[in-house]
Parts: structure tokens; sequence; C-alpha cells
């Protein structure tokens, strides 16, 4: 098994529960951890799964504003599983930066990870 990282993915999005979360948007942070069934020796790309086609799933889902920051990590979970059949688990990690919390400090976020 091979674990691909993409960690400290920083974008700027509308996910909120809140009016003025869904009209600011907050600056979020992703890591994932893709393990992925691949052979002995890996020699050429297809051998693997593209991180960028990992990042860029990533990127279109964090495009599509959402209450829930739960509801954004099972559906990216899905969503990087559904790029090739070979990827065993994903463990997706958002962290939202600034949360609107009256005299906070700090950083609040989900994680969830799933087997396939």
């Amino acid at each position: 098994m091979l674990t691909i990282h993409l960690h400290n993915l920083l974008f700027h999005a509308f996910h909120g529960f809140y009016e003025e979360e869904q009209i600011l948007g907050n600056e979020f942070e992703i890591n994932a951890d893709v393990v992925v069934d691949a052979p002995e020796q890996i020699t050429k790309l297809r051998q693997t799964v593209n991180y960028v086609t990992i990042y860029n799933a990533i990127k279109q889902r964090m495009q599509q504003p959402t209450a829930l920051l739960e509801t954004v990590a099972q559906e990216l979970t899905l969503a990087i599983h559904q790029i090739d059949n070979r990827i065993k688990s994903v463990h997706i990690t958002i962290k939202k930066l600034s949360p609107p919390i009256e005299n906070f400090e700090g950083i609040v976020g989900v994680s969830y990870q799933r087997e396939f």
C-alpha cells in the first residue's frame, strides 16, 4: 500500500451554517491522505494515482458552498474514491481557520476517514 499526502491546501470558500459565513466566506485548510493499492515498484505514473487529479477533485468540491463541514468531508472522500478503484481509504481533515465565534482564538475542524 502507498499513501499519497496532500497537506496544507488552502482555499477561500463559503461553507458554513451562519449567513455571515455564506456571504463573506472563510479560509480553510485541507489535509488528505489517500491509501492506494500499488505495485511493489512504481516507475510510471499510471501505476499510481496522480496527486494533481486528487487536488483538482478537492478544489472543485471546495467551490460548492455547503452548510456543514461534515458534509464536505464525506463528499470529498467519495469524490476522491471515484477517481480510481485502487484507492483503498481516504482520510480528510478540514480546518476552518477563522471561525465566527466571539472572543475565540484557534481553529475548528472535522476529520473523516473511510475505507473501501
